[in-house]
C-alpha cells in the first residue's frame, strides 16, 4: 500500500523534528514538503529567528523541499493568514496530491483549534503526530535518540536569558525551572536542530551574538560554520 503524501509545518526546531521522525515511522504517511514561515527583510524563520540558510541546509539534509510562507515583520493575524493561504496555493500547484498538513503541537488546545479552523477554510486537513506526548519523556527521548539542538530564542519573562544559545541536553533539562515546560511548549524557548537520525548529514553551526529584542526575547544568532570560516 502506498503512503499518503503530506506536508509538515516546519520551524527547524525540536518539535518539528520529532513530528517528522514520527511520520517517517508511520506506514500511512510520507512527508514530501516542509512549510516554513520566513520574515521578509530579515530572511529568518518567524518567531525563532533562525537564518534561512540554516533552514535550507536542513531541507537539503532531509531531502525535502521548502514551501515558504512569507510574512512582513510584526504582521497582523489577517496578514499572516493571507500569506499562509498564498503559500498553500503554491503548494497545491507543486504538490496537488497533498491533502493533509502535519503540525508538531503537543498539548495547547487553543493552538490546535486555531490550526484546525485555519485549515477548515482550505482543502487541507490537519494531523498532529506527537499530540498528547509527555513532554519530559519526549525531551529526554529526543536527546537519547541522537538529536542535537540549540536554544535559538528565549522568552526572558519565563526563562533566564543565559539559556539562549545553549545546547539542548540533559544538563539543560536538569537546570530548567519547574515552571518551564521541558519542550518549551508554552513559548519559553525555541530551538534549532542541527543533527539527528532524520538527517543525512549534520548542519554545522556555531553560536554568535546574543541579542535582546522587544526588551523580552533573547535571540542567539546561530551561524552556519561556512559563514564563520569566510570571515577569517
Amino acid at each position: 500500500m502506498s503512503r499518503e503524501p503530506v506536508a509538515l509545518s516546519w520551524s527547524g526546531g525540536k518539535d518539528s523534528s520529532l513530528a517528522l521522525a514520527s511520520l517517517r515511522t508511520n506506514p500511512g504517511y510520507e512527508v514530501v514538503a516542509l512549510l516554513t514561515s520566513i520574515t521578509a527583510g530579515y530572511d529568518r524563520v518567524s518567531i525563532h529567528g533562525v537564518r534561512r540558510a540554516l533552514i535550507e541546509a536542513q531541507a537539503d539534509s532531509l531531502g525535502l523541499s521548502l514551501v515558504e510562507i512569507t510574512v512582513e515583520p510584526q504582521c497582523s493575524n489577517d496578514a499572516y493568514e493571507a500569506a499562509f493561504k498564498d503559500a498553500l496555493l503554491r503548494m497545491k500547484h507543486e504538490y496537488p496530491e497533498i491533502q493533509r498538513i502535519a503540525f508538531g503541537d503537543l498539548y495547547l488546545a487553543d493552538v490546535r483549534e486555531y490550526r484546525e479552523q485555519l485549515l477548515r477554510k482550505t482543502q487541507y486537513e490537519p494531523i498532529f503526530p506527537i499530540w498528547g506526548s509527555d513532554t519530559r519523556v519526549l525531551a529526554s527521548s529526543f536527546i537519547a535518540s541522537g538529536f542535537r539542538a540549540h536554544l535559538a530564542c528565549v522568552d526572558t519573562e519565563q526563562l533566564d536569558p543565559s539559556f539562549a544559545g545553549r545546547t539542548f541536553d540533559e544538563k539543560l533539562l536538569g537546570e530548567l525551572p519547574c515552571n518551564v515546560d521541558p519542550c518549551g511548549e508554552n513559548g519559553e524557548f525555541h530551538t534549532f536542530v542541527s543533527d539527528g537520525p532524520i538527517f543525512t548529514k549534520p548542519i554545522a553551526v556555531t553560536v554568535g551574538e546574543i541579542v535582546l529584542r522587544d526588551n523580552r526575547f533573547a535571540f542567539a544568532d546561530l551561524l552556519p560554520e561556512q559563514e564563520c570560516t569566510d570571515e577569517y
